[in-house]
């Protein structure tokens, strides 16, 4: 992770300098530093960084790129960032380089027999395209079924899903600003 990400990712949240040091038992001084990619976090400081910001630990732990002139612009297939289980039966990568962009695109697997049975609700604007299989969308009261080369988008709205397909249902998805 980019000194750039963790400042993405914490005024994403809101969250002031100060405030991000306190929450990690750091000074101000220290998470400038990180912020400005002066100094490294560690191991410990990585899984307190993760929880305080909300994201799993291995987005934080940024893959050495293949080669020194494709950091910040390609991003190999193997080599994505995984975004964590944050729901069972859901694995996310970030297919963007970084989070330093007004957005970030996210491959989603929806394992079939998973669900998001509580409804959630970002500030975010959110385009989803279905590369295969089916999903079950419910925005509000009212359900959606999409499939392979559908599209929906979300608006700061609260929304659930479910995957009671056979197949697993393969999701790219566009968000703005970026969350994970």
């Amino acid at each position: 992770m980019t000194g750039a990400d963790l400042r993405t990712l914490r005024r994403n949240r809101g969250m002031t300098l100060a405030e991000l040091a306190s929450a990690m038992g750091r000074s101000v001084g220290w998470a400038s530093q990180v912020e400005r990619d002066l100094s490294r976090i560690g191991a410990e400081d990585l899984e307190r960084l993760a929880a305080v910001l909300g994201v799993a630990p291995a987005l934080l732990s940024q893959p050495v790129p293949e080669a020194a002139r494709e950091e910040g612009r390609i991003v190999r297939a193997d080599r994505r960032r995984p975004i964590g289980d944050r729901h069972e039966g859901l694995f996310e990568t970030l297919i963007s380089p970084d989070l330093t962009d007004s957005f970030e695109i996210v491959h989603s697997r929806f394992e079939p027999g998973s669900a998001l049975e509580t409804p959630m609700q970002r500030a975010t604007q959110e385009i989803g395209f279905m590369l295969s299989g089916r999903l079950d969308l419910w925005f509000g009261p009212e359900k959606f079924t999409v499939a392979s080369g559908d599209s929906f988008r979300i608006r700061n709205e609260p929304y659930r899903w479910a995957n009671p397909h056979a197949e697993p249902a393969i999701a790219l998805w566009v968000i703005s600003p970026p969350v994970y």
